[in-house]
């Protein structure tokens, strides 16, 4: 199916094999190769071309889209369940491990989310306590937008299949095109406008909304890890109910005595 698709696909939108090249950024050898069953594309380049042409990864795999009775919808219309390729790495009895993407990996990560091959370099651990159901993979952060969580901690979470099942105030890393890596709290608007609302813990930073489109990955915060202690809050507010808390606690030791 992926031999005919492709080069279905390329003429249908009037592209030559170099122009189809330019934009996968492959070379114009490798379409043809494709084209013609001599070599199979990449994970990545599979999902480079269905983002390209707006349709599934599953649909280019599996249905003939040259065939008019196969019922093909946009992937743009399937946002809140549409599926989504994970490259993983497993352990010797095929258990999955955790991978660690560094924050200076994440800007490597947009592109090789996908490609096993990116995804096999990186560090790898486990969490027994998380359990054994859900893919988890961990991301360092950089900045002070989730205070208390320090700059330099590392969230693990669990991968989102179904977008539309967030609830609101979930801590999710969330990978877009744009955003990049960003830990933050997702407000669900995709059901009514297909955007997503992130807010940072720190009341510093304003809530911004993402398009859906932009979006790559959602993995919801399950676990971090941090050599750094949250820093206690000490505000006056904070100091005053401590004293008035003293002062309640002195005064039943008196009614005691």
């Amino acid at each position: 199916m992926v031999t005919s698709n492709i080069r279905h696909l390329r003429k249908s939108a009037g592209y030559t094999q170099a122009q189809l090249a330019d934009k996968l950024e492959i070379k114009r050898s490798l379409v043809g190769a494709y084209e013609e069953g001599r070599a199979e594309p990449k994970l990545a380049t599979l999902v480079n071309i269905s983002r390209l042409f707006d349709i599934t990864l599953d649909d280019l795999i599996t249905k003939d889209l040259s065939n008019p009775s196969e019922s093909i919808e946009p992937a743009s219309a399937k946002v809140g369940g549409r599926l989504r390729v994970l490259a993983i790495t497993v352990d010797e009895q095929q258990r999955e491990n955790i991978e660690l993407v560094p924050y200076k990996a994440s800007a490597g990560y947009l592109n090789g989310y996908a490609d096993s091959e990116f995804i096999e370099e990186l560090p790898r651990f486990k969490l027994p306590m998380l359990g054994a159901g859900g893919t988890y993979r961990a991301f360092e952060i950089s900045g002070d937008s989730m205070l208390p969580i320090a700059s330099g901690a590392v969230i693990v979470g669990r991968f989102v299949e179904d977008w539309s099942s967030i609830k609101d105030g979930s801590p999710c890393i969330v990978v877009s095109q744009k955003e990049g890596v960003v830990f933050k709290r997702i407000y669900n608007k995709i059901k009514d406008a297909s955007m997503l609302r992130l807010h940072s813990d720190n009341p510093v930073y304003s809530p911004y909304e993402i398009g859906v489109e932009d979006v790559i990955e959602i993995w919801e915060a399950k676990s971090y890890i941090s050599s750094s202690f949250p820093i206690a809050d000490l505000s006056l507010d904070k100091l005053s109910s401590i004293v008035l808390d003293l002062q309640k606690e002195m005064q039943k030791l008196k009614k005691v005595d």
